[in-house]
């Protein structure tokens, strides 16, 4: 069990549990979302609760979450890291389409400045395709990551993180450019990226899961709330479903940082009180033991 509350994101030390963007979009990450005030006091809020760490990408929307973030938090804190994710597009139907030669990826970072009005990007993840398309041609790994060095070397960048990879591609990145990021999915449901998440922590990089409830789109919190187990935890702490299993990932390890993503204030508030969320031994051991039923999701 892990008891620090901070982690360095790259070379600075963020809060263990930010804020992830992309529910600020409309359904399937796509168009607005319906309610924009809604939106606005989420983030309006969760800058009050102290959260140091907002996770957003260019094409979630697109465009609409980095303009959403913008107009209602800049001139940003002094305190904020702000993190986006390149190596994608979307089609007019919202598809999700790899975006990622080095020409791209440049192209991208700047879309990032511009639309969140800043002159460097706190870290800026390669998004590939290699655990939820592998089939998919993808360009030289070595010529990515060559070309967010760069941006690096020019300062319009601070760190660089790789997203949706496996363990080959994070030792490659580690050697190569250094990274302060790997995110992955994982959570209580689907372990199955157990071997990064370790090599992670083995190298001092932060390691940040997305669906750590499973995929919202496709039922994970759902089927977190269903589990006998995870309810008999919560019922013990007086807690929900959910942030029993928000805490036990927290729980994985020290370089573990969450980012939950809602666009409801309560909701909010309780994804962020996971912190004082204090498993004991034997509820991480009956957790361990849960049944991992993936659910699947972009």
């Amino acid at each position: 069990m892990t008891t620090n509350t901070t982690f360095p994101l790259g070379d600075q030390l963020v809060r263990r549990i930010g804020f992830g963007a992309m529910q600020l979009a409309g359904p399937g990450v796509f168009g607005p979302h319906a309610d924009l005030d809604a939106c606005r006091a989420v983030l309006r809020r969760a800058i009050d609760l102290g959260v140091d760490h907002v996770d957003t990408a260019q094409f979630y929307g697109p465009d609409v979450v980095n303009e959403l973030i913008r107009d209602t938090l800049h001139p940003y804190p002094e305190h904020l890291r702000l993190v986006t994710k390149v190596g994608a597009r979307r089609d007019d139907e919202g598809g999700w389409i790899p975006s990622a030669t080095p020409a791209d990826l440049v192209d991208q970072v700047e879309q990032n400045l511009r639309s969140l009005d800043v002159e460097r990007i706190d870290l800026v993840n390669l998004r590939r395709f290699e655990t939820d398309a592998p089939h998919l041609d993808q360009a030289p790994l070595d010529d990515q990551l060559g070309a967010l060095a760069e941006l690096r070397d020019a300062g319009k960048i601070a760190a660089i993180g790789v997203s949706n990879v496996g363990a080959d591609t994070v030792r490659r990145a580690v050697e190569t450019v250094g990274i302060g990021e790997v995110q992955n999915a994982f959570g209580l449901l689907d372990r199955s990226d157990r071997e990064v998440l370790d090599l992670a922590g083995a190298h001092g990089v932060a390691y940040v899961p997305f669906f750590p409830l499973g995929s919202a789109f496709t039922g994970g919190p759902a089927a977190i709330a269903a589990d006998p187990t995870v309810r008999a935890v919560a019922a013990k702490h007086d807690v929900r479903a959910t942030q029993v299993a928000l805490a036990w990932v927290l729980a994985q390890g020290e370089h573990v940082l969450l980012i939950p993503g809602t666009s409801s204030v309560a909701h909010l508030e309780e994804n962020l009180a996971v912190a004082d969320v204090a498993l004991d031994e034997e509820d991480l051991a009956a957790l361990d033991a849960v049944e991992q039923r993936p659910v699947a999701g972009h």
